[in-house]
């Protein structure tokens, strides 16, 4: 693979991690990229391990994926960690998903501080343990004034479910007189969701080989790059982001129209 580097051809397979990341950033990086963490089952049962083993394992992929996208300048980083469908799990790999958060947060909040990481969730945390609710809210009110990276955390978030009720806030401020129906369009429905508040997606990832979105963030990849690798989420590296993230940077986003000489 070749990329142009002050006008000289590059081998990119000749260049180091570090080389390859300013290469990265001298380029439009996504500002908000989007991940579906799957396979953390998959590598527990490939070394005979409890499926919990590989959902600890997966923890600590989050904090490296964390990190690194940290550093090279992403502005929102949303991970799907727990959908409205996984309470269909066994109870015990519920409450084992439940108990991450609370460590996860605990150990690694000194650092996100250091970072200046912001912590944020959508979904909906009233059916969450109140050890749960506890730990995200309080890494929520110790960051809020953090500037750096967004670490949005998608747990108990279903895309169909965040659309019924943004649909029902609308209809019942039709109700009320706040809004007519003529006022409702799509820039009416992205305010009503719960990422308002952030630019949508530039890049989607999945991993483990799965190429479906899973009830994931609906409408707001209406017009996302989609990336897929057959990486188990344990092992997925700051060598795998940072390819997902140099292949988004060759894509051509045309939102539906034409960009360059298309348009000649």
């Amino acid at each position: 693979m070749f990329k142009k580097l002050l006008g000289k051809q590059v081998n990119m397979d000749t260049l180091s991690l570090e080389e390859r990341v300013a290469l990265a950033k001298s380029e439009p990086i996504p500002a908000h990229v989007a991940i579906i963490m799957d396979g953390n089952g998959r590598w527990a049962k490939k070394r005979a391990m409890p499926r919990v083993a590989g959902h600890h394992e997966g923890m600590k992929t989050v904090r490296k994926v964390t990190r690194f996208a940290s550093d090279l300048g992403i502005k929102v980083l949303t991970v799907y960690a727990f959908s409205t469908e996984n309470w269909k799990r066994p109870k015990p790999e519920v409450d084992f998903l439940m108990r991450l958060p609370v460590e996860f947060l605990g150990s690694f909040l000194p650092e996100m501080m250091e970072r200046n990481v912001r912590v944020e969730m959508i979904g909906d945390p009233t059916l969450l343990p109140a050890h749960t609710q506890k730990a995200l809210y309080e890494a929520m009110e110790e960051t809020k004034h953090n500037t750096g990276l967004i670490l949005n955390f998608a747990l108990n978030y279903g895309s169909r479910s965040e659309m019924v009720s943004a649909m029902k806030t609308m209809l019942q401020k039709v109700q009320d007189g706040q809004l007519t129906i003529q006022d409702i369009n799509e820039e009416c429905m992205t305010a009503h969701l719960m990422t308002a508040h952030l630019p949508e997606p530039d890049l989607l990832i999945r991993t483990s080989g799965e190429v479906r979105l899973s009830n994931f963030m609906l409408w707001q990849l209406a017009y996302t790059e989609f990336w897929f690798t057959d990486t188990l989420w344990p092992d997925f590296s700051e060598e795998n982001f940072l390819e997902a993230v140099e292949n988004y940077q060759k894509r051509n986003r045309r939102y539906g129209g034409l960009k360059g000489e298309e348009t000649s």
